[in-house]
Order: C-alpha cells, then structure tokens, then sequence
C-alpha cells in the first residue's frame, strides 16, 4: 500500500476502465446463475472459469491474504468475505452479495452487487435497496476538492434515512495497480473532514448497510463477517475515478445511476 493516494494519468485511468469492466463483467455473466438450488461454490467456479479462460484475466482474490476462492459470497446476516461452498445452496427469499475483482495487464478491477433470490421479503428488499441507494449518495458527493467526509456523510445519511446502520469496520479502499491501495473509504463521516478529493484519483465506494444494528464479528473462519444481531446486511461497490470536473464510476452499467438528490 502506498502511504498518500496516488494521482493516475489519463492513460493510468483507461487501464483501470478496462480491467474494471471486465470486473463488471464477470457479474453480468453470473446474473442469469443467481437462483435457488444453486450453491455458491456453483457460482464461484462458473466466475473462475469466465475469468481465466474468457477475459483472460486473473482472480485478484485467490490466495490473497490466503483467501481460498473467486468470489465472496455473502448471504443474509453475512456483511463480507463469505466463502463459496458446495454446502451454501440459495433458497428462495435470500439475499446474496457477489464481490470480485480482476486482474487484467497488471490493473485491478473490483466490484459488487446485491442479487435478489425469488420472492424476498419486503425487510430485505429495503435493505437491498438502501445500500445501493447509500452507494450513490455518496458516489454523487466525489469531485475535486470534497472531502471523503462528504462521501461518508452522504452514505450515512441516506441509509439512517432508510432506517438502516452502517458498518464502520469495512469500506471502501484505494485501487489501481494496488489492490488495497492508500485510502479507506468509509461509509460515515463529517462534511468537509478527511482526505480532499483529486483529479486522478481512484478508489472503491462500498457501503456495508445492516437492517439491524451496525455491530459485526468475524466468525472462526477467519473472513466471514456477520451481523452481531443476525440482522440481514447487504453491500454494492463501485469503482470510482475522480475526473476534472466530477466522477467516473467504472464499474457500472449505462444508466444504472438512480434519480434523486445525494
């Protein structure tokens, strides 16, 4: 990691497009998988194999820090790092996260979605909702000269509008040619504080929102990250640029930006 954020170049910035849209990618080609009867470790393979053998690209999560596979795989009360297993089969009315991140030509792709199993309850569909809305509050807050208090400000405040807690132990983070880079992107903050926005810079936005209370614990496998209350929690994450005059998100579909104020 490197110790301030680094500044890309405009041809910097254009190889982090490209290995973030084949992140981006990978969840397109996962969509249609996503239902009940299907394990994670199902998923994960399928993703393995679109990265290795289409995109030709590399899995960044395996056997980073000793993680064992493609994706995480984060279900219900789970907030992050949940590990695919053949004994994780989806049910209809869950709530599952898929997190990846790529490697293409030496740049890091990363990103996230929420996925909706059959019918889910109204509580769930909140909190889906909520953390994706919380995404763009805070993805709206990124130009020259804001703050990361801004970004956080404006996350906080849009799930608590939702009647949702943010986590406050994991968020986003500086990327580029370093996976975890300089910056922690969190989820909270006060308006104006923390580090200022510059052209240049390159990071993800990843709101972790529970329906319950924010508190979490790590279970004995050394990742998995749930809910203390066993609350459901769910997360998006996308990859940011900040450009001269705004932001660029890099991981997202044409059109998928929400309507409302930030």
């Amino acid at each position: 990691m490197s110790k301030s954020p680094r500044l890309h170049t405009a041809d910097e910035i254009a190889r982090a497009r490209a290995a973030a849209q084949r992140a981006a990618a990978v969840l397109d080609m996962i969509t249609p998988h996503v239902r009940a009867g299907v394990s994670t470790e199902e998923l994960d393979q399928r993703c393995h194999d679109f990265i290795v053998h289409e995109l030709r690209c590399v899995p960044a999560n395996v056997g980073y820090h000793g993680y064992p596979k493609t994706l995480c795989t984060s279900i219900n009360e789970v907030v992050c790092h949940g590990i695919p297993s053949p004994k994780a089969v989806l049910k209809d009315g869950d709530i599952v996260n898929l997190d990846v991140a790529v490697v293409h030509e030496g740049w890091f792709g990363d990103t996230s979605r929420m996925f909706c199993v059959g019918s889910v309850s109204p509580k769930a569909q909140r909190v889906v909702d909520a953390a994706f809305e919380a995404m763009w509050a805070g993805i709206r807050q990124v130009r020259p000269g804001a703050t990361l208090g801004d970004v956080g400000h404006a996350i906080q405040r849009a799930a608590q509008q939702a009647g949702c807690q943010v986590v406050h132990e994991y968020g986003g983070h500086g990327i580029g040619q370093i996976y975890h880079d300089a910056l922690f992107v969190a989820s909270y903050g006060q308006p104006g504080q923390g580090v200022r926005l510059q052209p240049g810079m390159l990071f993800t936005i990843e709101p972790m929102l529970n329906a319950g209370g924010r508190k979490v614990r790590e279970l004995a496998d050394g990742w998995t990250v749930v809910t203390a209350d066993r609350s459901l929690s769910a997360q998006w994450e996308h990859m940011v640029a900040v450009t001269a005059d705004g932001f660029e998100v890099l991981t997202a579909p044409a059109g998928e930006e929400p309507a409302g104020p930030g």
